[in-house]
């Protein structure tokens, strides 16, 4: 049976990875929302343009709302660790 020498070293790395984890997913986020919102904006400039607007009312192409957060999405969530 192996045991771990250093029980403390690897809880902190692994906590560090995800904390790395953490991070990477909130800047796909933020690339993403800032992505759809440069498409959506570039879509509905494009249908309120000479002659396209003729051809997006016919055929009934609406415009995109951007994406904005909810109220109290700036608050991050509390998360506790319990280390024993």
């Amino acid at each position: 049976m192996t045991m771990e020498a250093y029980p403390q070293l690897t809880a902190t790395k692994s906590f560090q990875n995800l904390q790395e984890q953490l991070e990477g997913t909130e800047n796909r986020i933020a690339v993403a929302r800032s992505d759809y919102n440069t498409v959506a904006t570039l879509w509905n400039a494009s249908i309120q343009k000479f002659p396209t607007m003729f051809v997006a009312s016919m055929f009934g192409f609406k415009k995109y709302a951007l994406f904005e957060a909810v109220e109290g999405a700036e608050n991050a969530p509390k998360v506790e660790f319990n280390f024993q």
